[in-house]
């Protein structure tokens, strides 16, 4: 797997109680593929607040402590509001693997989201290979990422 992430640092994960049994498997996943992964909670199924969760991935991403970022939730729209919060953090939500391309491609994401209500496991493995695996182009895009940015 060619990566476009410093995969020499960890990844940071988090999800709420709609993405924790997603969460576990992904983090297996990772791990057998070598890299290492910190665990931003939730620990369990309990109803709990989203940002309590997002905010550390992206802060690890913004520190540049971790390589990237994946946040789980019902829909991921909470999660990728709360981290795009942070200056440093580009979060884009994938619900397909085309998705997963063109927010790297075009967007320069550092934190992927993924809707465990909406996509099948496998799914979500598919997004989190091509997130990693896509390059960022530049170019153009380069000049529009940089207008994100409001501070």
């Amino acid at each position: 797997m060619a990566a476009h992430f410093d995969l020499s640092k960890p990844v940071a994960i988090g999800a709420d109680h709609a993405g924790f049994d997603y969460k576990k498997q992904l983090i297996e996943f990772l791990e057998e593929k070598g890299l290492e992964v910190v665990d931003k909670g939730t620990f369990d199924t309990n109803s709990v607040d989203y940002p309590d969760f997002a905010h550390p991935v992206a802060e690890m991403v913004e520190s540049g402590e971790a390589s990237f970022g994946i946040l789980l939730c019902g829909s991921a729209n909470g999660v990728c509001i709360t981290a795009n919060k942070h200056q440093g953090i580009r979060a884009g939500l994938s619900w397909q693997n085309d998705v997963a391309k063109l927010i790297r491609q075009h967007n320069n994401a550092n934190i992927i989201g993924i809707p465990a209500r909406f996509v099948s496991l496998e799914l979500a493995r598919q997004m989190i290979d091509l997130f990693i695996e896509t390059p960022f182009e530049g170019g153009r895009h380069q000049n529009r990422v940089d207008k994100i940015r409001c501070a």
